[in-house]
């Protein structure tokens, strides 16, 4: 399952990992180099902060909720944004992901020190994430061996899931097989 890393997946917290960084997280893949090490924002971690508050500029362009994403426990005093087009186009200030997956075709970064102005008609959809999640070189993989991610495909919805507490059950209920069932274990495992 470790050669299943790829720019555009998730890695979806399994009920075993309990580190409270990654607890029941969806993880979606911006970078991945077998030497270099991967890194990744999580998508279903919402915090208390405005964007209004931190970035204001840019407050008009995030799709709800607009407030700052846990992006990771990495450099959490900095900002990732991510934004959909739509249509194949690349706006300045807008760099598309390297990734070869339908689902995330239309998403890229941008680039926050750019004026929102360039940006304001040309993307459908961004949120910004204070932090990042990062692995070194054979740290995933090895987590992944452990039991800690499962890595599954993205949906093109999944970056900007309407209810982001939710993303990470609505992730594995659409998976086949057994592993839709994944999504009924109970936050506390002693309560089933």
């Amino acid at each position: 399952m470790a050669e299943a890393i790829y720019v555009g997946g998730l890695l979806v917290a399994t009920p075993r990992l309990d580190d409270p960084n990654f607890r029941r997280s969806v993880v979606l893949i911006l970078e991945h180099d077998r030497t270099g090490g991967t890194l990744g924002v999580v998508l279903n971690r919402p915090s208390d902060v405005s964007v209004l508050q931190v970035l204001p500029v840019w407050d008009d362009l995030v799709t709800g909720p607009a407030v700052l994403f846990q992006g990771g426990p990495v450099q959490t005093d900095s900002a990732l944004a991510l934004a959909a087009v739509p249509s194949g186009g690349e706006p300045l200030g807008w760099r598309r992901l390297h990734a070869a997956t339908p689902a995330v075709s239309r998403l890229g970064t941008v680039d926050l020190d750019a004026p929102p102005e360039i940006l304001a008609g040309e993307i459908a959809q961004m949120r910004i994430f204070a932090g990042y999640a990062g692995w070194n070189s054979g740290q995933l993989e090895e987590e992944i061996r452990e039991g800690a991610w499962y890595v599954v495909e993205a949906d093109p919805a999944d970056t900007f899931y309407d209810d982001p507490g939710s993303l990470w059950r609505a992730v594995l209920r659409r998976q086949p097989g057994e592993l839709a069932f994944v999504a009924t274990c109970p936050d506390d495992p002693s309560q089933n």
